[in-house]
C-alpha cells in the first residue's frame, strides 16, 4: 500500500516549514501528486528523492582487499551481465568474480562505500540524453570511473498477442490492467516513474504498482505465470522467455570504478574482456544489446 503524505507531513519529514515543500516541488523537483486540487507526496519517492540527492557518503573505513583473486560487482542486475561474470570465471580460474543485485542506485552507493570493485548502473538523467553522471555524489577527487558495459533496450513485457493492447507506460492505467514492478532504487524503477509523471499519470492509478520484483527475468516470469498482464522489463528477457516486447528506447548500461580499485588485476582483466570476441559472440546469442560502446572509456574520456 502506498503511504501519501500531506503537505504538512511532507513538511515535518523532512524538517523544513510547509513554504520550502513547494519550494522543492518547483525547483528541487521533490516527487508529488495534485489530487482535487489538493498535493499529496508519496512517502516511498521522498526516500528516493533523498537517495538521489544525497551529495556526501562518508568516507570508507577499510578498503577492499586488493590482488586477492576476488572481484565484487554490485548494482543493475542484467542477463549477459550474469553471462559475463560466469565466462570472466571460466577464462581465469585463479579469480572469482561475484554479484550483488542492488539496483543502480545502491551498487552506486556501494561503489562510494567501498564495498565493492565495480557497480553496474544505468541510472537516465533529466536531461535524458546522459546517463550515470549525475548521480555519482562524490567529494572532489573521488569521481569513479565510467566505462560501458553495453547498450541495451528497455521497454515493456506483454503477453504474446499483447490482448490487453499495452503499447506504453501510459497504458498500465487502463481498467483491468494489473503490471509487475521493479523495486525502488533501480534505474528501471526510475525510468517508469519519470514517464508516469511526464504523463501525469499517478501511480496510485496503477494495479500492482506496488509489487515489485528485484530481477528483469522476475517480471517475465510474473507474465508466464499468468499474474500479471505487463511489466518494465528489457528486451533480452522477451527474447529469453518468447514474451512480446514494446520498445521506450535504447538506454547505456554502465560499469562505474574507483580509482582506488581501477588498476586492481582483476578489473583490468574483466575491462578487457568486453573487448573479446568470446564476449561478444555471448552477446549477440540474445536480441537487445549493442556492444558499439563496450570497452569504452567515458569518464575521464580517452
Amino acid at each position: 500500500m502506498i503511504t501519501l503524505l500531506s503537505t504538512k507531513e511532507a513538511a515535518k519529514f523532512l524538517g523544513v516549514n510547509e513554504k520550502m515543500i513547494y519550494t522543492l516541488v518547483s525547483e528541487k523537483g521533490l516527487p508529488a501528486t495534485k489530487i482535487t486540487g489538493k498535493w499529496l507526496f508519496p512517502r516511498h519517492l521522498i526516500e528516493q528523492w533523498l537517495e538521489l540527492n544525497t551529495i556526501n557518503y562518508p568516507d570508507p573505513n577499510s578498503q577492499l582487499p586488493k590482488d586477492q583473486g576476488l572481484l565484487i560487482i554490485a548494482g543493475s542486475n542484467d542477463p549477459l551481465l550474469e553471462k559475463a561474470i560466469s565466462l570472466f570465471n571460466s577464462i581465469h580460474s585463479d579469480y572469482l568474480a561475484v554479484f550483488g543485485n542492488l539496483g543502480s542506485m545502491g551498487g552506486v552507493k556501494a561503489l562510494l562505500q567501498n564495498r565493492c570493485h565495480m557497480a553496474s548502473s544505468h541510472l537516465l538523467q533529466d536531461d535524458e540524453t546522459e546517463y550515470n553522471f549525475g548521480f555519482i555524489n562524490s567529494k572532489p577527487g573521488r569521481t569513479p570511473a565510467l566505462i560501458n558495459f553495453c547498450r541495451r533496450e528497455q521497454g515493456i513485457v506483454v503477453k504474446k498477442g499483447n490482448p490487453k493492447k499495452i503499447f506504453s507506460f501510459a497504458d498500465f492505467a487502463k481498467t483491468g490492467v494489473k503490471i509487475i514492478n521493479r523495486q525502488m532504487g533501480t534505474g528501471t524503477r526510475l525510468l517508469l516513474d519519470k514517464e508516469l509523471e511526464k504523463q501525469g499519470i499517478s501511480n496510485g492509478k496503477i494495479k500492482g504498482y506496488e509489487n515489485e520484483v528485484f530481477k528483469h527475468l522476475d517480471v517475465g516470469l510474473e507474465l508466464l505465470a499468468g499474474r500479471v498482464d505487463a511489466g518494465p522489463c528489457i528486451k533480452a528477457i522477451a527474447s529469453l522467455l518468447n514474451l512480446e516486447f514494446i520498445p521506450i528506447r535504447w538506454e547505456r548500461y554502465d560499469l562505474l570504478i574507483t580509482k582506488e580499485n581501477f588498476f586492481d588485476r582483476a578489473v583490468q582483466l574483466f575491462k578487457e574482456m568486453l573487448n573479446e570476441k568470446r564476449f561478444k559472440d555471448l552477446a549477440e546469442s540474445i536480441n537487445g544489446y549493442d556492444l558499439s560502446l563496450s570497452g569504452k572509456m567515458l569518464f575521464p574520456k580517452d
